[in-house]
């Protein structure tokens, strides 16, 4: 649904933003259900914005819950914004009930969102169960502290989920986010701490990847000249049965040179040989 209006508060106009928004007169139950109806039946856009702009205040009041984040207060408005427009777009004055009720599932739930896709560079819950206990978690933690196991049967008990998710999530919560390296300016304990210093990847070094590319090119040569010294049957042999993708049986190669299998067997161990001893000569 797009709607004439500015709906995404800059951090620098907050004040302003919200002085604005409460300025706004709030709609009586029967302008809410006639606004309703005309863009529910008529497809209305200036109804919906009358719906949107009389209940923005309200995104305001619950942003403002989840300061505690440490995310800008200007984007959690943002994204409560969203959900207040999925929720005029939905709402059905039918059921009898006012918008605002209707519209606080949305709202909070694309608050919740944006919260887990931001508060850290990790994602901390990725399962139902762990974003079921991110929110509910938290603001235990903060009353009681680290849990013993009867506060954590008791939090699994009341959100319906195990033990060990609840385990697993306080570890979560608890942990900080850290940077790949620690840069310049680093003390050599720090550094030593640091992904950088034991995730390292001796692959993704540009010098041992020119290396490695030099060595190959320089062992497919060898090879190449070593092959050359072997007669044409040998050959083919060891190309049939080790340098083909569509390898070769010692019955096929047989059928091929009217020999036995062993025979094939035998020149192909023979020609193993002489190109082993031919690399490392």
């Amino acid at each position: 649904m797009t709607l004439p209006l500015n709906l995404t508060p800059s951090q620098g106009s907050l004040e302003a933003y919200i002085a604005s928004v409460n300025s706004i007169e709030p709609l009586s139950a029967e302008e809410e259900r006639e606004l309703a109806l005309r863009l529910r039946e008529h497809n209305d856009l200036d109804a919906a914005r009358k719906l949107v702009l009389s209940h923005l205040r309200f995104v305001v009041y619950i942003a403002r819950g989840y300061a505690g984040y440490g995310l800008p207060q200007a984007d959690l408005i943002q994204e409560g914004n969203i959900g207040l427009m999925k929720a005029v777009k939905r709402f059905d004055p039918a059921h009898g009930v006012r918008l605002v009720s209707f519209a606080v599932h949305w709202i909070r739930a694309e608050i919740h969102e944006f919260i887990l896709r931001n508060w850290r560079i990790v994602k901390v819950a990725t399962t139902k169960a762990q974003r079921k206990l991110f929110f509910n978690l938290r603001k235990a933690k903060k009353r009681l502290g680290w849990f013993n196991q009867q506060e954590v049967d008791a939090v699994a008990r009341d959100l319906g989920v195990s033990p060990e998710t609840v385990r697993e999530m306080e570890q979560r919560l608890s942990s900080q986010d850290a940077a790949f390296d620690m840069g310049r300016d680093a003390d050599e304990e720090a550094e030593a701490l640091s992904p950088a210093a034991y995730l390292a990847s001796p692959e993704a070094d540009p010098a041992n990847v020119l290396e490695q590319a030099d060595w190959d090119e320089h062992s497919q040569q060898r090879l190449g000249q070593a092959l050359e010294t072997l007669d044409a049957r040998s050959r083919d042999i060891l190309q049939q049965r080790w340098l083909s993708d569509d390898k070769a049986t010692l019955q096929e190669l047989a059928g091929k040179y009217q020999v036995s299998a062993e025979r094939i067997r035998q020149l192909e161990q023979n020609a193993l040989r002489k190109l082993r001893n031919t690399l490392v000569a």
